[in-house]
């Protein structure tokens, strides 16, 4: 995909995938066009040039039966404020005609402890899980997750790492984007780093890692690819 935010190229003929039955971590640098193609494969904005398909189908103007197969978790959350969590989910859950879906994920996530306090009253690790259990609940098959452990305590990451390995262990295609190299090492099936609009890097967390390092070869690729954009 290529695109623009006026005369900055956001995305560079960027091209990727993500296999069903895995985890895809998805890191970059800001700036390196993470959220826009996020946002293509989310329905949420459309390319100028190229092509995005998500279960066969293009997400930009997609209809019901498609979206309800896709889990969105965005980086700020995207929840009501005046809203409480409980009720909030509870409501999710019978649009997708899942609530049996519902009390594992209260519990595994801990959510009944706040769940009567409005969203906005929140704390930012508190909402993560309202926004986790959200994009899970109607147990898609295809699941975006942006940032989903920031702001957890150390238990709960860890709580939220399982739930996004089961998730992956049902078949779901499981898109993770992270500024978290400990994320990417204990969750990724799949490593893709993007830099300056393209990808630098794709493969196992091993044959993106190299001799060394998952931290050190982003360093090194992304400082390449920053190197290598044209001066303005």
């Amino acid at each position: 995909m290529t695109h623009h935010y006026g005369s900055k190229l956001a995305l560079d003929k960027m091209s990727w995938s993500a296999p069903e039955g895995a985890i895809t971590c998805v890191l970059g640098p800001n700036g390196a066009g993470k959220t826009t193609i996020m946002e293509m494969a989310e329905g949420l904005r459309r390319p100028e040039s190229g092509a995005v398909r998500v279960l066969d189908t293009d997400p930009w103007g997609a209809n019901a039966a498609h979206r309800r197969r896709v889990g969105v978790m965005l980086q700020d959350g995207g929840l009501p404020g005046s809203v409480k969590p409980l009720r909030l989910l509870q409501h999710i859950a019978r649009l997708y005609d899942a609530t049996d879906q519902f009390p594992a994920l209260v519990e595994e996530l801990g959510i009944e402890e706040f769940g009567h306090t409005a969203v906005r009253r929140l704390s930012g690790g508190q909402r993560q899980r309202v926004a986790l259990a959200a994009a899970l609940i109607g147990r898609p098959e295809v699941v975006f997750l942006d940032e989903p452990s920031a702001g957890l305590d150390p238990h709960a990451r860890l709580d939220v790492w399982d739930l996004v390995r089961r998730t992956r262990d049902r078949g779901c295609c499981v898109v993770v984007t992270t500024h978290s190299f400990d994320e990417a090492d204990r969750l990724a099936d799949r490593v893709i780093i993007v830099a300056a609009g393209s990808v630098a890097a794709e493969g196992s967390v091993a044959e993106v890692s190299g001799a060394d390092g998952l931290e050190d070869s982003y360093f090194s690729l992304t400082r390449a690819a920053k190197k290598s954009e044209p001066r303005k």
